[in-house]
């Protein structure tokens, strides 16, 4: 009796394993050319494109749907990113290009309402209900959405000057590779 659960539950395990094996080879991963769009977009997931975050606008770029020039954090670095990618015109931005910045709060003057918190697309606010908020800076994304829910105005954006800590946000990071090494004859 004890051996024919030991080998009922051994068998279980088996065909447990078995099917998430079977889950895992046959996974279904995502339109690679909306994977290599995204990763261009700089995101901010801010809709200033018209779209709710990176993704979708990345997908709608992909079917043709829209211009790649709606994204104005992307800059016109992203523009001829985008055009290069996809084989299309470099047209200029359909907005203003801004600097990279990000949002800071001026603690004395916040209520703590959390309409700022209940904004951010990536939660970089924290703070609580009728206490004061703060942004966590490498987090936020400068995308601007916690400026008009603040009912006391105690939100504004500051421009990052461009420094050791963040200059990979506007350059792409290389990979070198050395050659291998030749022994000596």
């Amino acid at each position: 009796m004890l051996l024919a659960i030991a080998i009922m539950a051994l068998g279980a395990v088996v065909l447990g394993a078995a099917l998430g094996f079977a889950s895992i080879k046959f996974k279904v991963e995502g339109d690679p050319l909306v994977e290599k769009i995204e990763a261009i977009l700089p995101q901010t997931q801010c809709g200033q494109c018209g779209f709710p975050g990176c993704k979708p606008y990345a997908e709608a770029i992909a079917k043709g749907d829209v211009d790649i020039n709606l994204c104005p954090p992307g800059g016109m670095e992203g523009v001829a990113k985008l055009a290069d990618l996809l084989g299309r015109e470099v047209k200029p931005l359909d907005a203003e290009e801004k600097p990279k910045q990000i949002a800071i709060i001026d603690e004395n003057t916040c209520i703590g309402c959390t309409l700022c918190i209940q904004a951010c697309p990536v939660d970089a606010i924290v703070g609580a209900a009728k206490q004061m908020h703060t942004i966590i800076t490498p987090l936020c994304t400068g995308c601007e959405l916690c400026l008009p829910p603040c009912p006391v105005e105690c939100i504004r954006m500051e421009a990052i000057t461009e420094n050791i800590d963040n200059w990979k946000w506007k350059y792409p990071v290389v990979e070198i590779k050395a050659a291998p090494l030749q022994k000596a004859a």
